[in-house]
C-alpha cells in the first residue's frame, strides 16, 4: 500500500544522487543559462558556483564549512525513479556540473574517481527485474530532446548547441561551469578533486519526498510562497496541474506548450500578457491590476475564471487569446485578417504602446466587421487622447471600463450603443483641447514618427476624398515609407530669396516648425525643392502623387462636380506662403482634423461615464511618449 505521508531529508549532494530522478514532461523548460536575460537569469549558474566556492575557499583541516542549496520536491514513481517537481534548475546544474568536473579530469589526464562517475549514471534493476544503465537525471520535456545523455556520456565538447531554447541554455550552462572550473583551478587536477569531494559531500540540500503529484505540487507553491522567485505565469501553470487529473497531464502540457509558443511568437512578456488577459475578461473592480498582484488575484478569484474546475478550459482560453494577441501584435484580427486601423494606431503610438490590446482582447469575439471598426474606433480615440494630452491615469482607466462593457456585447445593435458611449463620448469630452492642441502644435511637440503619421492622415484623407478606397490608397504606411518625407514649405535654412518672399516674422515665433508649415513630399522633389523660394517649391509640388500636395500652392481643374473636384474645394491653397499663410494652414489643419479623425459628429456621453482612475504603475503612458 502507497503511503500518505510527506518525508523530508537533509541530503549531500552524493546521497541526492544515489537515487534516479526525471523532470516530467509538463514541467518548464531549462532556463538558468538563457544569455539573452543576461543580468536576469543568464547570471545564475555563475552565481550558484561563486556561492558554493566562497565557502569552499575557507575549507581547512579543521574547517568544513556546510553549503545550502535549497530543497527540492519530488514524489516517487512506480519504478522507482523520483519526479522532481520543483527544484529542476538546480538539479540539473547539480548534474552538469558534476560532468564538467568529470570532463575537466579527463581532459587533464587525471583519474576520474568511481564515486563521481556513479554519481553521473548508474545500473538499476527496475521492478520486473531487468537491469539497465541509466542516467540519474533524465530530462523528459521534448525541448530538452535527449541531449543530456551527450553530457552523461563525456561528449559535452561535441554536446548539441543549437535546435531549441533548452538546448541552448544547457550548452551555455555547460560552457559557464568549464569557464568557472579553468578560472578557478587552472590545470591544477589535484584542485579539481578537492573541489569535487567539497561540492559532492559538503554542498547540501532538503529533499522533501511526497506521496502525490498533486500533493507535490502543493508543496511546491507553498514553498515558492505565491510568487517569491517564480513570476504569476510559472505559478499558474502549476496551479492549473494542482487541480488537474493525473490522466490530464498530457493534454494539459500540450496546451500550456501551445499558449508559451504563441506568447514566445508574439514577441511579448508573459506577464503583460496574462495581466491583460485578466483586464480584457473579467471584472477586476476599478484597481488597476498589477503584474505582482495577479497570481493572488487568481487565488481569490477562481468563482470567475473557474480554473480550478476545470484547468484544460482556462489553458485553452489562454491559448486562443494569446493566438488572438500575436495576431493584433501583426496588425492582424483574431482570423488573421489585416487590420488598417491596427496598422495605423501602431504607427501613431509606436510599438511600445500596447494599452488598447486589452479592448482588442475583449472585442475578440466581435464579429469581423464590427472588429474592424474597433480598430478604427480605438486609432481615432488614441489619437484624440494622444494630441489632447489626457492624463495616464484617465485613458488607463478608460480602456478596462470600456474592455468590462464591450464583454456583455453579443449583438450589432449593443455593438454600436458600445461605440457611441466609448468611442464617441471619448472624442466629444476631449475635442475642445485636441483642437486647441492641433492649432498650435509644432514639430518639436511630438516625436518624428508620429508627426508623419499626423501629415500621412491629412493626405491619405484627402487622396480617399479625391479617388476612393479601391485607388491604392487604402493604406497609411504606403505614406510612411522613407521615400516620401516631411517636407518644411518655408525652408529650415532657407536661401535669401526664399527669406525675402516669406517675409518678416519674429525671430522668437518661427513658423518653420509649426504644424502648419509642413506637408509631405516625395523624396525626389524633395532634393529639388530643397532651399528655394517658394515660387521654385510650389512648382515642384505640382508634380506630387498626393493631392494635398499637389494642391499646395494650385487648384487642380477636373471637372465641375466630380469627387476630385469637390476634394480639391476642401483643401487650403495657398498662392503665396507667408506668416499668414502659415498660421491660416495650421487653423485648417486643426478644422480638417475633425473629419479626419471623425470627431465632428462624435455624440456628447448621455450619462457619467467619467473613466475610471488608475493606479500609479503598469504600462508607460502615452502623454509620456510624446
Amino acid at each position: 500500500m502507497r503511503k500518505d505521508t510527506i518525508d523530508s531529508e537533509d541530503l549531500s549532494l552524493s546521497k541526492f544522487f544515489q537515487s534516479f530522478y526525471r523532470v516530467p514532461d509538463y514541467q518548464r523548460e531549462y532556463v538558468w543559462g538563457e544569455k539573452e536575460n543576461k543580468g536576469q537569469r543568464g547570471d545564475e549558474v555563475e552565481q550558484f558556483l561563486a556561492d558554493i566556492y566562497s565557502e569552499f575557499d575557507q575549507l581547512s583541516e579543521n574547517y568544513a564549512p556546510e553549503y545550502f542549496i535549497g530543497t527540492v520536491v519530488v514524489c516517487e514513481g512506480k519504478d522507482g525513479v523520483y519526479d522532481l517537481i520543483d527544484g529542476q534548475q538546480r538539479s540539473t546544474t547539480v548534474f552538469l556540473t558534476l560532468c564538467a568536473i568529470r570532463d575537466a579530469l579527463s581532459d587533464l589526464g587525471a583519474e576520474v574517481p568511481d564515486t563521481l562517475t556513479s554519481l553521473i549514471s548508474a545500473s538499476k534493476t527496475d521492478h520486473v527485474g531487468q537491469t539497465v544503465k541509466r542516467l540519474r537525471l533524465d530530462l523528459q520535456y521534448e525541448d530538452a530532446s535527449n541531449v543530456l545523455v551527450e553530457y552523461g556520456l563525456n561528449h559535452g565538447a561535441k554536446a548539441r548547441r543549437e535546435e531549441t531554447r533548452s538546448i541552448r541554455n544547457l550548452a551555455n550552462a555547460y560552457e559557464a561551469i568549464r569557464d568557472f572550473l579553468r578560472d578557478k583551478f587552472g590545470t591544477d587536477a589535484a584542485a579539481h578533486t578537492r573541489f569535487y569531494g567539497y561540492f559532492t559531500n559538503l554542498v547540501k540540500l532538503i529533499r522533501i519526498e511526497t506521496p502525490s503529484v498533486s500533493r507535490a505540487l502543493k508543496i511546491f507553491e507553498t514553498i515558492n510562497d505565491r510568487g517569491a522567485g517564480l513570476d504569476a505565469m510559472d505559478l499558474l501553470k502549476n496551479l492549473l496541474f494542482m487541480h488537474a487529473k493525473e490522466e490530464q497531464f498530457d493534454k494539459l502540457k500540450s496546451e500550456w506548450k501551445s499558449l508559451t509558443q504563441e506568447i514566445y511568437e508574439a514577441r511579448e512578456k508573459p506577464l503583460r500578457f496574462l495581466r491583460y488577459f485578466i483586464l480584457a475578461n473579467f471584472d477586476v473592480g476599478v484597481s488597476k491590476l498589477r503584474e505582482e498582484e495577479i497570481y493572488d488575484w487568481l487565488i481569490d478569484n477562481k468563482h470567475q475564471t473557474h480554473h480550478e474546475q476545470n484547468p484544460i478550459n482556462f489553458a485553452t482560453k489562454l491559448k486562443e487569446a494569446a493566438r488572438a494577441y500575436k495576431n493584433f501584435n501583426s496588425n492582424e484580427s483574431p482570423a488573421g485578417r489585416f487590420e488598417h486601423g491596427l496598422a495605423n494606431t501602431r504607427a501613431l503610438g509606436g510599438p511600445a504602446i500596447k494599452q488598447h490590446f486589452i479592448l482588442l482582447l475583449a472585442g475578440r469575439h466581435l464579429s469581423q466587421e464590427n472588429f474592424e471598426r474597433l480598430c478604427f474606433g480605438i486609432e481615432e480615440v488614441m489619437c484624440v487622447w494622444l494630441i489632447a494630452g489626457v492624463p495616464a491615469k484617465e485613458y488607463d482607466g478608460a480602456l478596462i471600463r470600456a474592455a468590462s462593457e464591450l464583454n456583455k456585447v453579443s449583438s450589432d445593435q449593443e455593438f454600436s450603443v458600445f461605440m457611441e458611449n466609448f468611442v464617441d463620448a471619448e472624442k466629444s469630452r476631449h475635442r475642445v483641447k485636441f483642437v486647441e492642441k492641433m492649432n498650435t502644435l509644432k514639430a518639436g511637440d511630438v516625436r518624428q514618427f508620429r508627426l508623419k503619421y499626423l501629415l500621412a492622415k491629412f493626405t491619405q484623407f484627402y487622396d480617399l476624398e479625391a479617388y476612393g478606397e479601391n485607388a491604392g490608397k487604402d493604406k497609411l504606411s504606403d505614406y510612411l515609407v522613407p521615400k516620401i518625407e516631411i517636407e518644411h514649405v518655408f525652408p529650415e535654412n532657407p536661401s535669401a530669396g526664399a527669406i525675402a518672399e516669406f517675409g518678416e516674422f519674429d525671430p522668437d515665433d518661427n513658423p518653420t516648425q509649426r504644424l502648419g508649415n509642413l506637408i509631405l513630399l516625395e523624396k525626389s522633389p524633395n532634393v529639388v525643392a530643397s532651399n528655394e523660394a517658394y515660387s521654385v517649391k510650389s512648382k515642384i509640388y505640382s508634380t506630387s502623387a498626393m493631392l494635398l500636395t499637389r494642391c499646395q500652392a494650385t487648384k487642380l481643374l477636373v471637372g465641375e462636380n466630380d469627387r476630385i473636384t469637390k476634394a480639391v474645394s476642401k483643401i487650403d491653397i495657398a498662392p503665396l506662403w507667408n506668416l499668414e499663410a502659415v498660421k491660416r494652414r495650421q487653423d485648417w489643419y486643426a478644422e480638417a482634423a475633425l473629419d479626419v479623425w471623425n470627431v465632428r459628429n462624435a455624440k456628447a456621453p448621455v450619462a457619467n461615464t467619467d473613466a475610471m482612475p488608475a493606479e500609479p504603475g503598469g504600462d508607460v503612458g502615452i502623454t509620456s511618449l510624446i
